[in-house]
């Protein structure tokens, strides 16, 4: 006589929005795993739960993430999956009305729910588990979050009210989460967090970055430690001292400055000048030589002018950042900007946002110009086309600049380390051959 087997879920995690969603997609892929799911992330096949894990920070990310809901619910209401789960930002923000409007969705789940989303799935959420992770990158690097929220006051930003208030992970916890992934063959970590330079303010009582870095400094099998998402304003000096004494920590600091003009600076409530800033950025590249600066600029806020859009312009020319990148100002409720008027017409934002990038892109040129005839130790990801394709310390994967290595004529395994010699450049990658 048969007996009857329960059916084993296939859950399918999507993950919309920045490296932190990524993050915490992976610790619910974790916790699943753990409660036998057989679970995946942003797959192809056939799964009965899709799980999508949404961003809510400025318009087209929300319109991502609606559109990606409304796709499984057309699935689910044509009875291609079982169950359409919805977490993250968007659905932190906006659970009232999403449930409201795509009741075809089963549950909506905020930011800091993920045990009741596995409640929801009949999993337990095991603590045990903290620092493990299952990770949806490439198997050489890895992203480290290693604090959440945000206590700054930015007038056009609503990640504190989706993420909360800052809250510093202790630096042992993040130690044995950085060797467990070494041990799966990671190489390179990424710190992120809201607001990195913050790091350890709310544990102890001081910004503790620099002692977090000394610590990962010493975990084998890391040989790459980069930086993301750096607060301009009391920026903790001292990291760049250990930056320079470090050989693993990568000559690279992600720092979002979004405005140079002191009006729109002040208006944007950023608690720096532009003179404080360029003092900021010259010390950086006068203790790191070899620094790589990147920065985000938000072009089209509330009352920018002309005049203050040149103003950002001659900025970009003079502190000739390695990689810039440019966003068009989003009209988000709730946040202390939009009590003014969103007074930029669209085509006039896009405008100015094109003519920041052309900046960029003659800047870019001309610094990969000057890396032609240099040997660089290139980490290099994955093959396409005719290509192995890497990046330098200088590189974060997906926003910034790549290596190119013609495969007929050179072979290197995907996350290994190669010296490649530089022998030409475009405006946003380099080309060369192994050494």
């Amino acid at each position: 006589m048969k007996t009857k087997t329960l059916k084993r879920n296939k859950v399918n995690v999507i993950t919309l929005g920045c490296s932190k969603n990524t993050v915490d997609s992976e610790n619910l892929m974790t916790q699943l795993k753990a409660n036998d799911f057989d679970v995946k992330h942003d797959s192809d096949r056939k799964a009965n739960v899709i799980i999508v894990n949404t961003c809510g920070f400025i318009d087209l990310a929300k319109q991502e993430s609606i559109d990606t809901i409304l796709e499984y619910a057309d699935l689910k209401s044509q009875g291609e999956i079982d169950k359409l789960y919805v977490t993250g930002c968007l659905s932190q923000r906006y659970k009232d009305n999403l449930e409201e409007e795509i009741p075809e969705v089963d549950a909506f789940f905020g930011t800091f729910e993920m045990p009741q989303l596995l409640a929801k799935l009949n999993a337990n959420y095991q603590h045990e588990l903290i620092g493990e992770r299952l990770i949806s990158t490439p198997s050489h690097y890895a992203y480290l979050k290693i604090s959440e929220g945000c206590n700054r006051t930015c007038s056009f930003c609503a990640i504190p009210l989706m993420r909360g208030k800052h809250i510093s992970r202790p630096i042992e916890e993040l130690v044995h989460e950085a060797k467990n992934l070494a041990r799966q063959g990671v190489k390179e970590i990424m710190l992120i967090a809201q607001e990195l330079t913050y790091y350890g303010l709310d544990l102890y009582k001081k910004r503790e970055l620099g002692a977090l870095l000394e610590a990962l400094h010493e975990i084998e099998g890391i040989e790459w430690i980069r930086l993301h998402y750096a607060y301009p304003s009391k920026f903790p000096t001292e990291v760049f001292d250990v930056m320079a004494r470090l050989p693993k920590v990568c000559k690279y600091l992600d720092m979002p400055l979004q405005h140079a003009n002191d009006g729109v600076l002040a208006r944007m409530r950023r608690q720096i000048t532009q003179a404080e800033t360029r003092e900021l950025i010259a010390l950086a590249r006068q203790k790191v030589p070899n620094i790589a600066i990147r920065t985000t600029m938000l072009v089209g806020f509330p009352g920018e002018t002309e005049e203050e859009f040149e103003d950002l312009c001659r900025f970009v020319e003079d502190m000739k950042f390695e990689r810039v990148g440019v966003f068009q100002y989003s009209h988000e409720e709730d946040t202390s900007a939009h009590e003014f008027e969103d007074d930029i017409d669209p085509s006039v934002k896009a405008e100015r946002a094109q003519r920041l990038m052309d900046i960029q892109q003659d800047i870019s040129l001309e610094k990969n110009e000057e890396k032609v005839g240099q040997t660089l130790r290139v980490l290099f990801d994955r093959k396409e086309g005719d290509y192995f394709i890497g990046r330098t310390e200088h590189d974060s994967p997906e926003v910034d600049n790549e290596v190119l290595v013609k495969a007929k004529k050179n072979y290197v395994r995907i996350g290994d380390f190669a010296n490649v010699k530089i022998t030409s450049a475009a405006e946003f990658d380099l080309f060369g051959e192994l050494v």
